[in-house]
């Protein structure tokens, strides 16, 4: 993203130089209080009705590759289309940011099909109290790979609290499969490895957020048409005969996976890794009250309450700044 320069009149002093140095300091003083507070509100209401359409999705359409497959084709789709109806701005493909995303589609793929393979064969709530426990992994890595200071105690506090939350969860399970937790462990690997890498390429890459959206979702429709056939999922296809239901879950998936790729690269740029995976928990407590409203295969009361746990922790928790703002500060 290229930051226009000052206007003389803006800068207050007639000098186009100062207005450069002003540009310059507005940059890296990041995002906006309101910015951050929009990215999260917007990120938090697509993150807490995706799982939940997701989960519906892959019920009546028994393929989540295929689902993934239409998902990420239609947001390309979209966001190609308004770009060149002028309507947003997405960066055309230059070889130097598609080398960049490479490993950004291979980490973006994996997550969402692991996350989907998770819930075929097990409830919301099992899914939610993995992601719970992201964060704990997800701080380390940002101190190690992205300059974040480590947590402070009352963030550790709120950590830990989360975790007791996720293993009494599991210690109360009474749908425990050793597939659906074999899938979960896979998404959770996965799924740290995304949050770093993707926060350091939205860092290092300067692209506008549609361009991130547009390159993600573009690179890879192959890989999501790969791994369809790698399933054998065009068997089930073959085999399925089409209702509204699944025809209209399946088009509702699509159309939210466009808000659920622009919000989450917007929250992305604004705030740290760990934040980012913190909000992403603390969502979920809307997923749980709809999912309780339309869905009868979830967790038993005892569940529930640990759940609750890993997400009233989250409230606790507070970003931890930069290293070097640390040390500037001593």
């Amino acid at each position: 993203m290229k930051y226009q320069k000052l206007p003389t009149s803006m800068n207050g002093s007639g000098d186009p130089e100062q207005g450069k140095v002003a540009s310059s300091a507005a940059a890296k003083a990041g995002p906006s209080k309101a910015l951050i507070t929009f990215a999260v509100a917007f990120y938090a209401t697509c993150s807490s009705t995706m799982l939940v359409i997701n989960k519906l999705a892959v019920y009546h359409v028994q393929a989540p590759s295929f689902v993934l497959f239409c998902q990420v084709a239609a947001t390309a789709i979209a966001v190609y289309s308004a770009s060149g109806a002028g309507l947003v701005k997405a960066d055309k493909f230059e070889w130097s940011k598609v080398k960049a995303f490479f490993f950004v589609v291979a980490a973006f793929v994996a997550a969402i099909f692991t996350n989907m393979k998770t819930l075929q064969y097990a409830n919301v709530e099992t899914f939610i109290v993995f992601r719970s426990s992201t964060p704990l992994l997800v701080a380390f890595l940002d101190f190690a790979f992205l300059g974040r200071a480590l947590p402070s105690p009352r963030s550790w506090g709120s950590l830990f609290f989360i975790l007791v939350g996720a293993f009494g969860y599991m210690s109360v399970d009474s749908t425990f499969e050793v597939r659906s937790y074999s899938w979960a462990c896979a998404w959770y690997a996965v799924f740290c490895f995304d949050q770093i890498y993707i926060k350091h390429v939205c860092n290092t890459v300067e692209m506008t957020n549609w361009g991130r959206v547009l390159y993600t979702n573009t690179m890879s429709m192959p890989l999501c048409f790969l791994v369809s056939l790698l399933f054998r999922e065009d068997q089930v296809l073959m085999s399925m005969e089409w209702n509204f239901n699944q025809v209209f879950f399946l088009s509702l998936s699509c159309a939210a996976g466009v808000g659920m790729s622009y919000s989450a690269f917007l929250l992305r740029s604004s705030v740290s890794a760990t934040s980012f995976t913190v909000v992403g928990i603390m969502c979920k407590i809307a997923t749980v009250v709809i999912n309780l409203m339309i869905w009868d295969n979830h967790a038993s009361t005892q569940g529930l309450a640990a759940l609750f746990i890993c997400l009233s922790a989250g409230v606790l928790y507070r970003q931890a700044p930069m290293r070097n703002q640390v040390n500037s500060s001593k």
